[in-house]
């Protein structure tokens, strides 16, 4: 007989099957979208630049749209009773990932990339053929004058500006355009966009190349000019070249990382540059230069000449004929006018047929002044200074660490008193009283009817006056050569008088 316990017993129950996690869509989403944008970029249906300046200032939204798509996975696994599962190492790392190049970029589009490429002196169409191509354009424009129309502005953000003389009565642009884009269509809408245009504004006509209207995308226009020639002429631009030949009119030119050329022009002449180079020539007028140059080359000028600024190369002068003031940093240099040449570096300064008063404040250099006429006063440190007198005037030298040697013309008059520390006097004249001591020297005396007045004073270096024979008469200042007018251009009848034109 059975056991009824037996009969009671229950057959085992099977453990349930281990749960198996769902996987998270959130990094393969934000992955997808990645990967979407990129294509958009390598088949140039949206630039990389705009690329970008989109990631830079949305990035955050792939945040968002991870901790949606977490937030959606947490309640659906409740809904099911299931436990919710984390992050993970890998969508850490991606977060990650993202944030730090997120910021990179965020902190990278509050840069000014205009300036920084302008002081590393990097031109946008260097890089044009990097993610597209250049494409270039040709174009011709028109503008006829009235009588009150008497001055042009250009305005050219980047690209070169030619100005030259025209004999008809209007305004003639020749526009030689390069574009840089992704595709020929672009490029023709860039081309469209930004078309220069005239305006006028009182009795001026404003000539605009609006390289900016494509905005961030590469454009630069190269503008030959051809307009009557007694227009005055203004001229702004960030980066190129500009060249103004044959005015008879004032110029003014204001521009960056460019160099400018003048030649032929009766007017006065202003310019402002950054980072450029000047050459001016055969200028009849006032001309005022200004700014951060290379180098500055100036000469046949009939008018006056001054210079403001930081000069980083060199400065050469030749034949101005009224006053010429120079200001740095470092020197100040004034004088009545020059019939010779100077060359002025960083290092030394070295003038031809200077007329006084000249007056030179300057350090480090080595001075070498030939056929001086007039008074001179000359301030120096840790340089030699050597000085010939064509005709003499009232002078006086000072120097530190660095020979003095003075020359004066045989039959002048003057009085001298010089002394030195540490170093010696050397004399040709024999009524100069000299005594040279171990710490300081001196030297005093009248030479002839003593009219003028020589000072020296110098410190640890020797001082020499020196006799040298009469110097031939000076050769007058030569007359500034004139362009003559190029084939085919109107010529003034015989007789005709030429208005002047009013510095």
């Amino acid at each position: 007989m059975s056991s009824p316990i037996q009969g009671n017993v229950q057959p085992p129950v099977p453990a349930p099957p281990p749960y198996r996690h769902r996987r998270s869509f959130a990094g393969p989403i934000v992955l997808i979208i990645l990967g979407i944008v990129f294509l958009f970029g390598n088949l140039h249906m949206i630039s990389w630049a705009r690329l970008g300046t989109l990631f830079a200032h949305y990035w955050p939204l792939l945040l968002i749209l991870w901790g949606i798509i977490k937030l959606i996975e947490h309640q659906q696994a409740q809904r099911d009773g299931l436990p919710t599962r984390g992050i993970g190492a890998g969508g850490v790392f991606l977060v990650i990932f993202i944030v730090v190049c997120g910021l990179i970029a965020t902190q990278a589009a509050r840069f000014n990339w205009g300036e920084i490429k302008d002081n590393l002196n990097i031109d946008n169409g260097d890089f044009d053929n990097i993610f597209g191509q250049t494409y270039s354009y040709d174009n011709n424009l028109v503008h006829g004058l009235t009588p009150d129309i008497t001055s042009l502005r250009v305005n050219n953000d980047h690209g070169t500006v030619n100005v030259s003389a025209s004999d008809d009565n209007k305004i003639t642009v020749t526009v030689r355009k390069r574009i840089g884009a992704e595709n020929q269509g672009d490029a023709d809408r860039y081309n469209t966009e930004t078309m220069p245009q005239f305006t006028p504004a009182g009795n001026t006509i404003v000539l605009d190349a609006r390289t900016q209207a494509a905005n961030d995308h590469s454009v630069q226009s190269d503008l030959d000019i051809s307009l009557p020639r007694k227009m005055q002429v203004q001229i702004t631009s960030r980066r190129g070249d500009v060249s103004v030949n044959d005015r008879q009119g004032e110029v003014d030119i204001n521009t960056q990382h460019g160099d400018v050329s003048l030649e032929a022009v009766t007017g006065n002449v202003k310019l402002n540059l950054e980072k450029g180079s000047a050459k001016v020539a055969q200028v009849t007028g006032d001309i005022h230069i200004d700014g951060r140059l290379n180098e500055v080359s100036v000469t046949d000028v009939t008018g006056s000449l001054q210079l403001d600024g930081e000069f980083d190369e060199s400065v050469k002068l030749a034949r101005i004929s009224k006053n010429v003031v120079f200001k740095s940093s470092r020197t100040d240099l004034e004088f009545s006018s020059i019939a010779g040449e100077l060359d002025l570096d960083s290092d030394d300064l070295h003038a031809e047929q200077l007329v006084g008063p000249v007056h030179l404040v300057t350090r480090s250099k080595e001075i070498n002044l030939e056929d001086v006429s007039g008074d001179l006063r000359v301030q120096d440190d840790n340089g030699g200074i050597e000085v010939s007198m064509r005709s003499l005037g009232n002078v006086q030298i000072d120097n530190r660490s660095g020979d003095i040697h003075l020359s004066v013309p045989d039959k002048a008059g003057f009085r001298i008193d010089a002394r030195v520390r540490d170093g010696e006097i050397e004399s040709d004249f024999p009524s100069v009283k000299i005594d040279n001591s171990d710490r300081e020297s001196t030297a005093s005396g009248t030479v002839g009817n003593g009219a003028s007045h020589i000072v020296i004073n110098n410190e640890h270096d020797g001082i020499e006056i020196r006799r040298v024979a009469p110097q031939p008469p000076q050769p007058p200042h030569p007359p500034v050569p004139v362009v003559p007018p190029k084939p085919g251009r109107n010529l003034p009848a015989p007789n005709s008088k030429v208005e002047p034109t009013e510095n």
